[in-house]
C-alpha cells in the first residue's frame, strides 16, 4: 500500500510523515519555475519526488510530485527529480496550477 500512496502523492517520506517538509537535495530554475528535488528514503532506497514553485500574480504556487522511480543514492534520485520537474513544466506549464 505504501508504494501506491507514494505513487499518487498520498504518502511521503519520514520528514513529511512527521509533519515537516522534505529536505531539498537540489534546486534548479527552468522557464521561470523553480524545481526543488526532495527525494526521500523509503525501504532502503530514495524515492523520486519534488516541488515546482512559481509566483503568479503575486501569489506563490506549489505543485508537488512523486514518481515511482527509486535509486540507491540521493544524488541519482535528485537528478531524476529535476528532470521530471522539467518534463512536467514543458508539458503543462502554468496549467499545473489551474492556469492557462
Amino acid at each position: 500500500m505504501s508504494f501506491l500512496k507514494s505513487l499518487f502523492g498520498l504518502g511521503g517520506g519520514k520528514a513529511e510523515a512527521s509533519g515537516g517538509p522534505a529536505a531539498t537535495a537540489k534546486e534548479a530554475e527552468h522557464k521561470g519555475f523553480i524545481i526543488r528535488a526532495t527525494p526521500y528514503k523509503d525501504g532502503g532506497q530514495y524515492q523520486t519526488a519534488g516541488t515546482i514553485v512559481k509566483e503568479i500574480e503575486g501569489e506563490t504556487k506549489e505543485y508537488k510530485f512523486v514518481r515511482a522511480d527509486r535509486f540507491s543514492t540521493i544524488e541519482e534520485a535528485a537528478d531524476l527529480s529535476l528532470s521530471k520537474g522539467r518534463q512536467i513544466i514543458d508539458e503543462q506549464g502554468e496549467r499545473m496550477f489551474g492556469k492557462g
